[in-house]
């Protein structure tokens, strides 16, 4: 189309801005003052004053800013689209790294370090391809709104949460665009499919309080020990098998899958998925899993004083994800299920709760036919797939509200799923740049038909 750009056009400030967001090291390892986000706020916000544009702060504790910019609308009843990208990153250990984790090299065609993957290189295509729409003089119908967002990779406290709890004017949108999605895949006759990620699992973690009676570790005969209830507790956890949930963003995905019909069958089916499921390598099914069930993960374990004293009292923290449609009371009858006659002698603190989201997709959603279109750019003839992601973003606080939020991107074919997933949170996280060319000049095309 004439009046688009070409990706390579967006190649280099892309990599660049990545460097940049790279080497400020806003790592968020959970407590409530770390991340120091204001370092990417402050990039950002100078980035995208250059082009003219006025950009609000907003810090919900020091040192952790948001921030957003706008390009007014003329017409207050016309759709608004937010790119929301977050400005923090996991921890780090540099020992298992390859490359300085926050040096941002560009190696062999790759930019390297701590959120190349995950989702800073998504952050600064959004923000090139914003900046460009405004040098541009682009006057859009509805409102065009960039969000840099901190403290995504603890949930959002002092981040989206925040913010739509405080200054939800400043950021609502009817649309919204941020992570995940966008991996590819072909299959055996070079038909190309493009993953749009439509909602997401809950989160339900719960602590499991189990209480016994103390006394001396050289008479454990008989004993009332937590620990050996706990370790019952744990073994009932993991061989619970909820119902599995299969929907049209489900059986959307098994199509678009390279499988004969009989396994194809048998993971849309409620009472055969488990046994398709065990019959597949690990790496497939485990993800198959998470998509399809409500998943229960007794992860951490705190208990006992002193080696020679019988323990009165083990916590154990289970990670729940929930599929769509699952509620508080679902969790607790799960649990309840599970543990049989030991749920009575649990006591259950909510640790962290959110509901599972999903939003409107398919053919005449205007967020879901423009993306399809400005796929089609990149990959003449790929079909769009929706999905479902199995942890966590902050698209669930705008689809509370009613938005449409998608995980989307678009990559080079080299950022196949099992690529992204072993570089995500992982060792030697990286993208490439022709990745980073491609989403740029993607959120620059949905943005100015969208809007426009």
């Amino acid at each position: 189309r004439a009046d688009m750009a070409a990706a390579e056009e967006f190649t280099g400030p892309t990599t660049e801005l990545l460097q940049a967001l790279i080497r400020n090291a806003c790592v968020n390892d959970g407590t409530p003052d770390s991340g120091e986000e204001t370092r990417n706020s402050d990039l950002l916000t100078s980035y995208l004053e250059g082009a003219g544009l006025e950009v609000e702060r907003f810090t919900p504790r020091p040192g952790r800013d948001s921030m957003v910019a706008r390009i007014e609308g003329s017409d207050p009843d016309a759709p608004s689209l937010c790119l929301m990208g977050h400005t923090d990153v996991v921890p780090v250990n540099p020992d298992g790294w390859r490359e300085d984790p926050f040096g941002g090299e560009v190696i062999d065609g790759e930019v390297w370090g701590r959120g190349a993957i995950d989702m800073l290189n998504l952050t600064s295509s959004m923000a090139v391809a914003f900046r460009r729409l405004a040098t541009e003089g682009f006057r859009p119908k509805g409102d065009l709104i960039s969000f840099g967002v901190g403290d995504e990779e603890a949930g959002g406290t002092w981040g989206a949460e925040w913010m739509v709890e405080h200054h939800w004017d400043a950021i609502a949108a009817d649309y919204v665009l941020t992570e995940l999605g966008g991996w590819s895949s072909s299959d055996d006759h070079g038909h190309r499919t493009v993953t749009v990620n439509v909602g997401e699992k809950g989160l339900a973690w719960r602590r499991l309080r189990v209480h016994g009676t103390p006394g001396h570790g050289s008479m454990p005969f008989g004993a009332d020990n937590a620990l050996i209830k706990a370790a019952e507790i744990v073994r009932r956890l993991c061989e619970y098998r909820p119902v599995a949930h299969i929907d049209d963003i489900w059986r959307a995905q098994v199509d678009a899958m390279n499988l004969p019909a009989e396994l194809r069958a048998g993971l849309t089916s409620t009472e055969d998925i488990f046994a398709t499921l065990e019959s597949l390598p690990t790496r497939v099914s485990r993800t198959c899993h998470a998509q399809t069930h409500t998943t229960i993960s007794p992860n951490v374990v705190h208990g006992g004083q002193k080696t020679n004293t019988i323990p009165d009292v083990v916590d154990i923290d289970v990670d729940i994800r929930t599929v769509p449609g699952t509620t508080r009371a679902d969790v607790e009858a799960m649990l309840r299920e599970a543990l049989g006659d030991l749920f009575e002698q649990v006591d259950i603190t909510v640790l962290q709760h959110s509901d599972p989201t999903a939003c409107e997709f398919g053919p005449g959603n205007a967020l879901w036919d423009t993306v399809t279109e400005h796929t089609q750019i990149a990959y003449p003839g790929a079909d769009l797939v929706p999905g479902i992601i199995v942890g966590g973003t902050d698209a669930r606080f705008y689809r509370e509200r009613g938005a449409t939020a998608y995980g989307a991107g678009l990559f080079s074919p080299k950022m196949d799923f099992a690529t992204f997933g072993s570089r995500f949170h992982g060792n030697d996280e990286r993208i490439d740049v022709d990745s980073l060319g491609m989403s740029g000049n993607y959120f620059y095309g949905i943005a100015k038909d969208l809007t426009g």
